[in-house]
């Protein structure tokens, strides 16, 4: 098998092992800090009316869920890339970096989480899950 071969795979398995993690970050974050009465996220219609409805403590789910998924997917790409691990690791950090910046300009939510998802569970995470994994830093072209 070649590299460019074995490395989308770990591309594609971190992806999957991060929106892994991510969703199961959801759900039992939801469990532990539920939304406030009367409000249904999973009422995609009215997704954007009830993100105004919740409070800062219900964004910290949602923002360990982008992190640590992010963080575990750009870790496990890293681990099984063969070459370029780091880029790799970057590359599932800019991947759900996308999906977030998607989300915020689809549904909005909170100045104030939008910031600070977008500048720190994404691409900073990548880079921390490719150094936890052994991965070197990206040499300048």
């Amino acid at each position: 098998m070649s590299s460019l071969l074995k490395n989308a795979l770990a591309f594609v398995a971190g992806v999957v092992s991060g929106s892994v993690v991510n969703m199961s970050i959801i759900l039992v974050g939801t469990a532990l800090i539920p939304v406030p009465d009367g409000v249904d996220m999973s009422d995609m219609e009215r997704f954007s009316e009830n993100l105004r409805l919740l409070k800062p403590v219900n964004f910290l789910t949602p923002f360990l869920a982008h992190a640590i998924g992010t963080l575990a997917g750009a870790w496990v790409a890293a681990k099984l890339a063969v070459s370029a691990n780091m880029k790799i690791a970057l590359g599932i950090g800019a991947f759900f970096l996308l999906g977030g910046i998607m989300m915020v300009a689809m549904y909005g939510g909170p100045l104030w989480f939008a910031i600070l998802d977008l500048l720190v569970a994404y691409v900073p995470m990548g880079y921390l899950g490719g150094k936890l994994a052994g991965a070197k830093k990206v040499r300048a072209a």
